[in-house]
């Protein structure tokens, strides 16, 4: 609510972001889920693992070139994120970012494409490799792009933000592993798990650190899908503790951890919006600073 003390001339203090749902969000969940699945293919293939490789380089490839397709489509044409490539600027997130998302992308496709066809085989493993250690800035730039702003909900989580969406990432990536390659489950398995169970401990340190600005991860519609994304998480997580031998239990944790990691970005996106547009969560936090 906005109006008192705590307002500008009854105006919110902040403009809300203009990003777009359903854009935004998906383009934060497909890119996490990109990053920790070429991390999961690079190690899949070290350990012998040659059908979870393969896995994890098509999702990787499909969810980076998905999430670059939804950062276009938010940024209305393709011109405006080839002009985010023209200079590279280290102190902007922003900048940084498109120069991880593009080669990440072209990497990621090259392996993809090369493990299809055939073609070029050592040209792939290489480009698979590359992604492989752009991965891990891959997962949690976008994290680091939201803390940046001025957004309260996001800033003041700036610490936990990234540990929550690498989680989110390994998890959704781990989950993937196990729908897309059954007969090699095992190392994906105990991937999801370590994943859903960072994402687990990083949001409660989260909500515990957040302070005033933490109401708004609690209330309205952003409190309402986080909280079903924690549920999704534990029932995906124990439901990948189960799947040694259960296809049923398989296909559930694949489909609630990646459900509760696409819920996880919707909700801390609209936290950040709901929080831009209550003056109280800058002007409070400011004044007590």
């Amino acid at each position: 609510m906005t109006g008192g003390a705590e307002a500008y001339y009854g105006r919110p203090v902040l403009k809300p972001p203009v990003w777009k749902v359903p854009d935004v969000p998906l383009y934060l969940y497909l890119g996490g889920l990109a990053g920790a699945s070429s991390t999961m293919a690079v190690l899949a293939e070290v350990t012998g693992w040659s059908r979870l490789a393969r896995a994890g380089r098509l999702a990787a490839a499909v969810g980076a070139t998905a999430s670059v397709g939804a950062l276009v489509h938010d940024l209305g044409r393709p011109a405006r994120f080839l002009n985010m490539l023209r200079v590279l600027k280290p102190t902007s997130p922003l900048s940084v970012g498109s120069w991880i998302l593009a080669p990440f992308s072209g990497l990621a496709g090259a392996a993809a494409a090369s493990d299809l066809t055939g073609v070029l085989p050592g040209a792939g493993r290489a480009a698979a490799t590359a992604a492989g250690l752009v991965a891990p800035a891959m997962t949690t730039y976008t994290a680091v792009l939201l803390a940046d702003t001025a957004v309260p909900g996001w800033h003041e989580v700036y610490r936990e933000l990234p540990f929550v969406f690498a989680g989110s990432a390994v998890s959704s990536a781990g989950a993937l592993g196990m729908l897309a390659a059954p007969q090699e489950s095992a190392p994906a398995r105990r991937m999801a798990i370590a994943g859903a169970a960072l994402e687990l401990a990083a949001t409660r340190r989260m909500h515990r650190s957040a302070g005033l600005v933490g109401e708004v991860y609690q209330q309205g519609r952003a409190g309402a899908v986080l909280r079903a994304a924690r549920a999704l998480t534990c029932v995906g997580m124990g439901a990948a503790a189960l799947s040694g031998r259960s296809r049923v239990a398989r296909t559930a944790a694949g489909v609630c951890l990646n459900a509760a990691a696409a819920a996880t970005r919707y909700g801390i996106f609209e936290a950040g919006r709901a929080s831009a547009r209550d003056p109280r969560y800058t002007v409070i936090p400011q004044k007590a600073r």
